[in-house]
């Protein structure tokens, strides 16, 4: 039986440091394999079988749960690799996610931005950090979208509920609609409720897309770019995009994809923050609006 290709995402050997050290790619990505079917996967589907542990992590001023799953319990894979295609590092906590939920959390209290009545996507959510945060914020809709749906199943929906029970009393989400999805971009908005076909005289679409560290290859950048088009609400929608601003050894990262979006001429981009502590490659939060 032929292996599965494999390349070193993160330089970390355990869960625990898992949000250090993204981004340092040593070798090229291998041809990925044809992607699993779009799928809508339900809260009611949340794994029983896969032990969830979770841990607190402060986030400026804000303390939310992040949720523990074995990649190898899941996937029958080490904790270091990911298999494109295959498996995209769903279940480990990218330092973009952390990056985000600051830059949504100071962009909330400059008013900047706000969540009440709006409908949010999150795109490659994992742990789902800046989504949950949505719905902490009042959201009228957030729906997730991971590669994974077993990414889904035994992460994002165990690490919701976690953090939707340690809420504070004061805030309600029980007017919140959460969704999730599972699939590639290029096929997920075949189920996506409000996607608008990139129609700017359609009154779909999603207000608020988040999504963090999902740039990181250059083979999967153009349907991403695509579904955000599909999706985006006009003329008022806005896209949080965190990431690094180059993946080495791949040559994605902000620069590239703004490149991408610069020469497309449909949305402007704007520099939200900016993260140079010196645990990884530059990291950035960008804003995408329609011009």
């Amino acid at each position: 039986m032929a292996t599965k290709p494999t390349f070193q995402l993160f330089s970390s050997s355990n869960d625990k440091s898992s949000s250090q050290g993204l981004g340092f790619f040593d070798s090229p990505e291998p041809p990925r394999p044809p992607p699993p079917p779009p799928v809508e996967v339900f809260s009611s589907e949340v794994s029983s079988s896969i032990a969830f542990t979770v841990d607190k992590v402060s986030i400026g001023e804000v303390t939310l749960l992040k949720g523990r799953v074995n990649t190898r319990e899941v996937f029958g894979l080490p904790n270091s690799d990911l298999v494109p295609g295959v498996y995209e590092g769903g279940l480990k906590l990218w330092e973009g996610s952390i990056d985000l939920v600051k830059a949504l959390e100071k962009e909330t209290q400059t008013g900047n931005i706000s969540f009440p009545g709006k409908r949010v996507l999150e795109l490659g959510c994992g742990h789902a950090l800046p989504g949950i945060y949505a719905c902490l914020r009042g959201a009228d809709a957030v729906h997730l979208q991971d590669f994974n749906a077993e990414v889904l199943r035994c992460l994002t929906i165990p690490n919701l509920n976690a953090n939707l029970s340690e809420k504070p009393p004061s805030v309600s989400v029980g007017d919140t609609e959460v969704r999730f999805f599972a699939g590639e971009w290029s096929e997920v908005h075949q189920l996506l409720p409000l996607v608008n076909d990139g129609e700017t005289d359609k009154k779909g679409g999603y207000d608020i897309i988040l999504m963090a560290e999902t740039i990181y290859s250059i083979s999967a950048q153009k349907s991403l770019y695509e579904l955000i088009k599909r999706c985006l609400a006009y003329p008022d929608g806005a896209v949080y995009m965190a990431a690094k601003k180059y993946y080495f050894g791949v040559g994605g990262g902000t620069r590239q994809f703004l490149s991408m979006i610069e020469k497309d001429g449909v949305l402007a981009s704007t520099l939200v923050s900016e993260v140079t502590d010196g645990s990884s490659n530059v990291r950035e939060v960008w804003k995408l609006s329609y011009k």
